[in-house]
C-alpha cells in the first residue's frame, strides 16, 4: 500500500482540495498524516478537518504547521471569503508547530512519500530542527521553473511559482538537503478543472460536490476563462483552474499515463531575490517531470473524484498507469 503524507496551504486555491481529495480515492493508498504551511491560526487545519469528516477520515492526523505570520514569506498568504467557500463557518484547529514538525519527521520515518504541495517552510525547519532528514525522506515537490511552458499555454515566468517564490529561502534549503522529484509549473500548467465538469461533482459525493460549489467561487474570483483558456490554444475555453497540485499527487502515488520523467543538471540559487533554476552542465542531478498528458490527467482525476473509474479498479489492474514514483525514463 503507498502511503503518501499532504504538506499543503489547502484553503486558497481550490486545487489542493482537488489534490485532497485525489488522495482519499486512490485505490489502497494510505493517507498517514496532513500538515498544513502558511497557516492562519489553524484556519487551514480546520478546513482539512472538515474535508476529511465529509468522508468519515477522522482518523487522518492534521496539525497546522509554519503560520503566515512568519515573517518569511514574499507575500502575506491569506485566505479567500469563507462563506464563499465552505458551507457553514469552519472553527480552526491550531496546534504548536512543533506538533506539526513531528507528524511531518514520523512519516518520513515511516517511508511515506511526502507530497509538498505548498511553499517549502514546514520542511525547511524541520531540516533546521532534525538535520540530515531530509535526506531520508521521499519527496515530491510541486512546483520548479526549470524551463518555460510549451506554446499553447500561459506564457509565465519563474515569478509565478508561488510554492518556491513565497519562501525562496525555505526552497533553496529543501533543494540543497534532498533528493526530490519535481512536478514543476511549466507541466501542471497544462491540466484543467473545467466549467463541463461541474455536473459530474455535483453527482458525486459529498467531497466531490463541496469541490464543485468551491469550484463556482473560484471561477467568479478569478476568471481563467477570459485570462487563459480563451487566449491559449491549449487549453478548454471552460477553463475554471489549473490542476497543479491532484498531478502532483498522483505523480507521487505512481500515476505515470503520459508522463516523461527525467534526470537534468539543474542550477539552483536566489538571484536579486527570485530562486532561480537553471540547466547548467555543472548542475546537480535532479529528478524533474518533463512531459505530460494534461488532458488525460484530467479526465482520470474527474473519474477517480466522482468514482466512475471503472469502479475503482485497484491499482494493478491499470496496467501501464502506475509505477514507481522514483521510476525515471531513459
Amino acid at each position: 500500500m503507498p502511503q503518501i503524507h499532504l504538506d499543503t496551504d489547502l484553503g486558497g486555491d481550490i486545487d489542493d482540495l482537488c489534490a485532497l481529495a485525489l488522495v482519499l480515492s486512490w485505490p489502497g493508498a494510505g493517507l498517514v498524516g496532513v500538515t498544513t504551511n502558511q497557516d492562519n491560526g489553524g484556519r487551514r487545519a480546520g478546513y482539512v478537518q472538515y474535508a476529511l469528516r465529509l468522508v468519515g477520515r477522522d482518523d487522518v492526523p492534521v496539525a497546522a504547521g509554519a503560520d503566515a505570520s512568519l515573517p518569511c514569506f514574499r507575500v502575506y498568504p491569506g485566505l479567500p471569503d469563507e462563506a464563499a467557500y465552505w458551507p457553514e463557518p469552519i472553527p480552526p484547529v491550531p496546534s504548536s508547530l512543533d506538533t506539526a514538525l513531528a507528524l511531518l519527521e514520523r512519516s518520513i520515518r515511516q517511508g511515506a512519500t511526502i507530497a509538498a504541495i505548498g511553499t517549502y517552510t514546514n520542511l525547511a525547519l524541520l531540516e533546521a530542527r532534525s538535520p540530515g532528514i531530509l535526506r531520508k525522506a521521499r519527496l515530491v515537490l510541486m512546483g520548479g521553473f526549470i524551463f518555460p511552458p510549451r506554446p499553447g499555454f500561459p506564457a509565465w515566468t519563474h515569478e509565478m511559482d508561488w510554492n518556491i517564490q513565497n519562501d525562496v529561502e525555505a526552497a533553496l534549503c529543501v533543494i540543497r538537503h534532498s533528493d526530490p522529484l519535481f512536478v514543476p509549473l511549466t507541466v501542471t500548467v497544462e491540466t484543467a478543472l473545467r466549467q463541463a465538469d461541474l455536473s459530474a461533482l455535483r453527482r458525486g459525493g459529498p467531497l466531490a460536490q463541496l469541490i464543485a460549489g468551491q469550484a463556482e467561487a473560484f471561477a467568479r474570483d478569478e476568471g481563467y476563462a477570459p485570462r487563459y483558456g480563451q487566449t491559449c490554444a491549449g487549453l478548454p475555453d471552460d477553463l475554471i483552474n489549473f490542476q497543479h497540485d491532484p498531478l502532483t499527487c498522483a505523480i507521487a502515488l505512481g500515476w505515470r499515463e503520459g508522463v516523461e520523467i527525467s534526470v537534468l543538471p539543474v542550477h539552483t540559487e536566489i538571484r536579486d531575490g527570485w530562486l532561480r533554476q537553471t540547466v547548467d552542465p555543472a548542475g546537480i542531478p535532479t529528478r524533474v517531470v518533463t512531459r505530460i498528458d494534461g488532458t488525460k490527467f484530467s479526465a482520470f482525476w474527474l473519474r477517480m473524484i466522482t468514482g466512475t473509474l471503472d469502479e475503482r479498479l485497484e491499482p494493478n489492474d491499470v496496467p501501464g498507469i502506475l509505477q514507481s514514483a522514483w521510476h525515471v525514463s531513459a
